[in-house]
């Protein structure tokens, strides 16, 4: 049997300590069922923190990832970061730097997975779906994140997933309440189309 661990932020973690099998109300779960629908036998894990930026990932990642040996690994964790940059009181400068930091963080998470696993990393962008002007002011430090942690999966032979403009076509189709809760995180149906992502990206 084989492993995949899912490592995050709110958006995976879903509630996941209050669930029956420990894998959360959202695309994880439904990840997983729909694996065991296709009678695919395998052992996931869903390791998302909510509040979680992405040092917070690259602090926790031997313990709760590398040790265990996976097959797969799917990330997305970002939008904390964003959030934090966007709302600062910082310069413009001050907070590019911030922005570099957590792109640090994200370069050493995937240089310690090339180095100490076999896994295939499967890395999932970062979001924000703004409405009536909120969150706007995030957009522009989102398509920065998402550029750079873009640049880094190429780099270690990562696959990165798009998850920005799908979920804006979705939106579009669908009504921005048939999709997100809030803005940031999904609603049964967004986390039902991020279920279907993810499984494509894992050609399972």
């Amino acid at each position: 049997m084989g492993l995949i661990i899912f490592l995050g932020d709110s958006i995976t973690d879903a509630g996941r300590k209050t669930s029956p099998n420990e894998l959360g109300f959202g695309y994880v779960n439904i990840f997983s069922e729909r694996l065991k629908a296709q009678s695919q036998n395998w052992n996931i894990l869903n390791r998302g923190v909510e509040g979680y930026v992405v040092q917070n990932v690259a602090e926790t990642l031997h313990r709760e990832c590398i040790s265990l040996k996976p097959d797969y690994i799917s990330i997305l964790v970002g939008v904390n970061d964003i959030g934090l940059i966007a709302n600062s009181s910082a310069s413009e400068q001050d907070k590019l730097y911030m922005l570099e930091d957590s792109i640090r963080a994200y370069h050493e998470m995937l240089f310690d997975l090339s180095r100490e696993t076999q896994a295939k990393v499967i890395i999932l962008e970062p979001f924000i779906l703004p409405q009536h002007e909120k969150y706007e002011d995030w957009v522009p430090w989102q398509k920065k994140m998402s550029k750079n942690i873009q640049k880094l999966a190429r780099n270690y032979g990562a696959y990165f997933i798009p998850l920005q403009t799908p979920l804006n076509n979705k939106i579009q189709e669908q009504g921005y309440e048939n999709i997100t809760t809030d803005g940031i995180h999904l609603t049964t149906q967004g986390q039902q189309l991020l279920a279907d992502i993810v499984k494509d990206s894992f050609h399972l």
